[in-house]
């Protein structure tokens, strides 16, 4: 991967924690040290899970810019299945495992460092695939459904979590993010090949954890700008973008998450 290609796609993950910066990059883990489910709902894809797939021993999930595990983890607590997480963020990695372990799953629990961009090259044959508030990082939304039908098994499954607008109008819209209108994404099925089994809308419950999770950003944002007092503008821009993107998901965008089946 060239250094432009490494950049654009570290970017885009950095975006997809909500930071407008790689300058951020390093500073992510302790911003984001109280908070271990980042961004997806680990008890919305079980459910769906739950209610859709027939699973056994030899089920294989693939769980994409996994963050710190908790997706992965669950599921393999719940269904008894393995599951390999990847993420670009050593210290998500490094928590992942030790969560794991703690929880009883690290035999089902592969974890390993990595650029998801590159390393979905290399991924074949799962049963499902999940791909959790992870944004353009692997393109498009067609782009990316097209991709991760290529680690799948014939009739496999895609679990999609992102968020459609409420109509077409964008002025409204806070955090920087090219959202689809849900009619779009209907389009976007049809055109690479998938089944709409089921979704899940966001709720209020998931409305209040993220108005938590600010709280629990601002305050390590705080203790960053002691720390880093030149760049104060940097965290407090931070937390800006979680605010912003809280009030899109309450006025503008649904929060949702899609289950998809490969249709091969």
């Amino acid at each position: 991967m060239s250094n432009e290609t490494n950049k654009m796609t570290q970017e885009k993950l950095a975006k997809s924690l909500t930071a407008e910066s790689i300058e951020l990059l390093p500073f992510l883990p302790y911003l984001l040290q109280d908070i271990w489910e980042l961004g997806s709902s680990p008890d919305d894809m079980i459910y769906l899970i739950k209610k859709h797939m027939i699973l056994n021993e030899n089920t294989k999930f693939l769980d994409l810019a996994c963050g710190k595990g908790a997706v992965s983890i669950k599921i393999a607590k719940e269904f008894n299945v393995k599951i390999k997480g990847i993420d670009i963020v050593p210290e998500f990695i490094n928590y992942a495992h030790k969560k794991a372990t703690d929880m009883g799953v690290a035999s089902l629990c592969q974890f390993s460092i990595g650029n998801i961009y590159q390393a979905i090259t290399g991924e074949r044959d799962n049963d499902c695939v999940i791909y959790g508030a992870v944004g353009d990082v692997l393109g498009t939304p067609e782009d990316v459904i097209l991709k991760l039908k290529d680690t799948l098994k014939t009739n496999g499954f895609i679990i999609y979590d992102d968020a459609y607008l409420k109509d077409a109008e964008t002025k409204n819209i806070k955090f920087e993010h090219d959202y689809l209108t849900y009619q779009q994404w209907m389009s976007v099925f049809d055109k690479t090949g998938v089944k709409l089994v089921d979704r899940i809308v966001s709720g209020l419950d998931e409305e209040n954890v993220n108005d938590e999770n600010t709280r629990l950003i601002s305050i390590r944002a705080d203790e960053l700008s002691v720390e880093y007092p030149e760049k104060r503008k940097l965290f407090d821009s931070y937390v800006q973008s979680q605010i912003n993107e809280c009030d899109d998901l309450e006025n503008s965008i649904v929060g949702i998450t899609w289950l998809l089946e490969v249709k091969k």
